[in-house]
């Protein structure tokens, strides 16, 4: 794939940093001061009284600690104030519009939480009776019945565990497939656009598959000549991973098209769903031609990015993959639900297992609730205020940004650097949005428009902040077009100051070091 050899600066420049008026605490209003919690350790201290232990011959066969564990000794308030004051530095979805561009990151109903902490899906054990776990088994059929019925496709499988992992399910299905046909030692190439997610062309390399590359055209979609012209040299295609929406933020205006050209040429249409937030409800992959596609659950239904702990990937698939499908996958019969664990039989001819057990049971719950409460006309309008705002933001940013490609876009807004004068990079606009209250939008990506800034505000935010939003980023571009060289040394704001993060990712200090006597003598 494309890969982005553009070298910048990471280092402030001197004489750029406004004057600021320092405190003997450290702290500045609101914001506290906090050091490294083995820092706070000064005096080897413990935050609990216990009695001396009866001296008693070891069992641990020599092996017995001979050193001090070195963890800190705090205090419950400190404890407590460490991990409150840290929390102060870290921005979130309910402190703010996250306008990180193809992440989804969106308000998470309560609602969701409140049934993903019920009785009998908050404390199941994957190893219990199948016969106590009937109401889990149920929701997740139910849940795949959504999904079938939303992409239009007529199986899914709900084992894998995230998008990355959704993909990987569905082109091992397809390499299972060709193994079926007797062609897997001679289909081999996977077809994957400039503008798909990054992840495809590593799940296609994994699976044993050669990746090609296809550019993009001027509107930033499939550049459908060339695609011909691969089709037309080759007689080795194994499918095509594509993402639709793509990475552009774009609807591949010819998806039918490629489907119909990928079939007559013998391969499988693999459909990246992570901007599937963008078409629910408006659009089912099944009818494009689509043979798989994982969700993000995590994602379209709410519990962005997984909410901090695992996400969900299930993956659709057509009738030329659903026989393919991994282990475990549930059916019904009269004796109720049951899993089907091993390759035999109703899975003869399934590619195995990806994990252990049968997906992740608190997102299985958040999704159906986030189904069940907006109803199908409901999701329809979830991708309908998702695609609204993303525009109404290219229109406010559009006389002072650059939007990377003509027309209407889909879910998020993607603008490139030209709008910069000389010096000024998309990194500085970043550093400056923090100073204004937000995390900044994704950067440099995707690869094929230069100084990328990608924006995808997601359909919960009101027009009021987005304004607010748009207010900053206008300000901030204006200085950026002009040349303003304070944007080179922000935030100014910020817990901590612009770093040099190329030194940082080359040289990263992952380990305290206690101060030696020497240090502390000088002190």
């Amino acid at each position: 794939m494309t890969m982005n050899t553009q070298g910048r600066p990471t280092t402030p420049v001197s004489g750029t940093q406004p004057h600021e008026a320092e405190t003997v605490s450290g702290s500045k209003g609101l914001y506290q001061f906090e050091p490294l919690i083995f820092e706070t350790d000064r005096w080897g201290k413990t935050g609990v009284d216990l009695p001396k232990a009866k001296r008693k011959a070891s069992r641990m066969g020599g092996v017995e600690r001979k050193a001090k564990v070195d963890l800190p000794g705090l205090s419950e308030p400190e404890t407590i104030r460490h991990y409150v004051r840290l929390s102060q530095r870290n921005y979130a979805i309910d402190l703010g519009l996250f306008p990180l561009g193809s992440c989804t990151m969106k308000h998470n109903p309560r609602l969701n939480e409140k049934m993903a902490r019920l009785p009998g899906f908050s404390d199941i054990h994957p190893m219990q009776p199948q016969a106590t776990v009937q109401g889990a088994l149920g929701l997740i059929e139910e849940l795949a019945d959504w999904l079938k019925t939303l992409t239009g496709m007529p199986a899914v499988s709900m084992s894998p565990k995230a998008g990355a992992h959704g993909e990987l399910c569905g082109m091992l299905a397809i390499r299972q497939a060709l193994l079926a046909r007797g062609e897997a030692d001679t289909r081999k190439r996977v077809l994957v656009p400039a503008s798909a997610h990054g992840t495809n062309p590593a799940t296609a390399a994994q699976c044993g598959f050669i990746v090609d590359e296809i550019d993009a055209d001027k509107r930033g979609r499939v550049h459908m000549s060339h695609l011909r012209e691969k089709l037309e040299k080759t007689d080795d295609i194994a499918g095509i991973m594509l993402t639709n929406p793509n990475t552009c933020g774009l609807f591949e205006t010819d998806i039918k098209e490629i489907a119909d050209l990928i079939h007559e040429a013998g391969g499988y249409f693999y459909c990246d769903g992570a901007n599937f937030n963008a078409i629910v409800g408006r659009v089912r992959p099944g009818d494009l031609g689509v043979d798989a596609m994982h969700i993000n659950l995590h994602k379209t239904f709410s519990t962005p990015h997984g909410g901090g702990g695992p996400g969900s990937g299930p993956t659709v698939l057509s009738d030329a993959l659903a026989p393919y499908a991994p282990v475990p996958f549930i059916l019904k019969d009269e004796n109720g639900f049951r899993l089907v664990e091993e390759t035999e039989e109703e899975a003869s001819e399934s590619f195995g297992r990806m994990t252990a057990f049968h997906g992740q049971m608190g997102m299985f719950v958040r999704a159906l609730t986030y189904m069940l409460s907006h109803g199908a006309d409901g999701l329809k309008q979830v991708a309908e205020d998702a695609v609204l705002n993303a525009n109404y933001i290219q229109a406010r940013l559009k006389s002072v940004m650059t939007p990377a490609f003509d027309g209407y876009c889909m879910h998020e807004a993607l603008f490139s650097d030209k709008f910069t004068a000389d010096g000024i990079e998309t990194i500085d606009i970043a550093k400056a949005l923090i100073d204004e209250g937000y995390h900044p939008m994704t950067m440099y990506f995707p690869l094929v428009v230069h100084g990328a800034l990608l924006i995808e505000p997601t359909e919960t935010e009101s027009k009021a902040e987005l304004d607010r939003f748009c207010d900053a980023l206008q300000a901030i571009a204006a200085k950026a077009a002009a040349g303003d060289e304070s944007l080179k040394g922000a935030p100014y704001h910020a817990p901590m100051r612009r770093l040099d993060e190329t030194q940082a990712a080359r040289k990263p200090v992952l380990k305290w070091t206690p101060p030696s006597p020497e240090q502390i003598a000088a002190e």
